[in-house]
């Protein structure tokens, strides 16, 4: 019973390639463990929890953990995507899309010049 009603959560971590995941369930409390490739996988994984158990879920436990934290996370540039847009996806904000042009000094020479295909770092900020 507990398990279905995590289901969405075991499914995104399917869907995001959670590794080492482990989920078992001792005395009524579903236990996750897992590791997600950034922070903002990791994020995105307790907002879904929160969404389903509340903001401390009492029949859940979770321990996941991140493989990479030197970043926020690695974004793979979309057609029609802006740095102010990608911005606005990870920070809420798009006059952040300076820490991210930053961040990828090495690629990019121009914050108004990014292609489709180019993986750029979305710095922790």
């Amino acid at each position: 019973m507990i398990k279905q009603k995590y289901q969405p959560v075991l499914d995104l971590g399917t869907q995001l390639n959670i590794q080492n995941g482990e989920v078992t369930e001792e005395q009524g409390i579903l236990v996750i463990k897992g590791t997600a490739k950034t922070q903002y996988e990791k994020n995105i994984l307790w907002d879904k929890i929160k969404a389903i158990g509340g903001e401390n879920p009492s029949d859940l436990k979770a321990d996941i953990r991140v493989a990479d934290a030197s970043v926020y996370h690695r974004h793979t540039v979309q057609r029609g995507e802006t740095l102010g847009k990608i911005a606005k996806h990870y920070y809420g904000d798009p006059l952040k899309y300076k820490a991210i042009f930053e961040a990828n000094s090495n690629v990019l020479k121009n914050p108004d010049l990014i292609h489709p295909d180019q993986e750029l770092v979305i710095p922790n900020l």
